[in-house]
């Protein structure tokens, strides 16, 4: 029986106004849901300027020292993401054509492909990190149309699963409207399971468990802020 990774999914007011910021059509999102009793993955990205390409796959840098840590954890059977974004050296003018400027999209390294999944964008802490974290399940929509068709419509998580290489993490400013800062999703180790292509995160007991698993990745700069957020609680 697979024992629960709980965390509290609280998004701040400051969140919210974040997420006004942004273009897009629509201001709803998809489904606010608490965090479920299990996930089948995990999945992680470190962002930098330096990925960033335009739609031509042209490398258009992002901002000097921005940075950025995300989170993923997926259960595919019930289509449930919780994230935890952690941005540094960006502005909050976000912009994007999306619902919002924070997001993962289909393509592998180095081209530039649709937004799948669209989240709330990260927003000032008190301490000058930017941060987002939540449960979104899908359907997903992104509020962005290719052939009449939202590019989230038909998207299943259990295809990042499948290919995780497939899809990178990015966010969008006034400044930067191709990306801030981008970065290649990894899959990463949940309570000592790798997870991921079929993995599942079994055997997960607590927090803790979540958290001394990104630590193994701390050397690739990956999850520290996650850490020590979760450290707290």
């Amino acid at each position: 029986m697979r024992r629960t990774v709980r965390r509290v999914a609280v998004l701040t007011a400051l969140t919210t106004s974040a997420v006004a910021l942004s273009a897009g059509v629509a201001s709803a999102q998809d489904a606010d849901v608490p965090e479920p009793s299990s996930f089948t993955s995990m999945f992680s990205a470190t962002t930098t300027p330096d990925n960033v390409v335009n739609a031509d796959g042209e490398p258009v840098p992002g901002p000097d020292g921005g940075t950025g840590t995300w989170t993923f954890r997926i259960n595919s059977d019930e289509e449930i993401i919780c994230y935890d974004i952690v941005v540094e050296g960006i502005t909050a003018e976000y912009e994007s054509p999306a619902r919002t400027a924070t997001h993962i999209h289909e393509a592998a390294a180095g081209a530039s492909g649709p937004p799948r999944v669209v989240f709330p964008n990260p927003a000032d802490a008190g301490d000058g990190t930017l941060r987002s974290e939540g449960c979104l399940q899908g359907p997903f929509t992104t509020g962005v149309m290719a052939d009449g068709t939202d590019t989230g419509e038909g998207f299943s998580l259990a295809e990042i699963e499948a290919d995780p290489a497939a899809y990178y993490a990015d966010v969008h400013t006034a400044d930067f409207v191709p990306g801030a800062l981008r970065g290649q999703l990894m899959q990463a180790p949940m309570g000592g399971v790798d997870t991921g292509a079929g993995g599942t995160a079994e055997g997960s007991t607590a927090p803790q468990a979540a958290v001394a698993a990104i630590g193994l990745l701390g050397a690739a700069g990956i999850g520290l802020a996650v850490a020590r957020r979760r450290s707290q609680a």
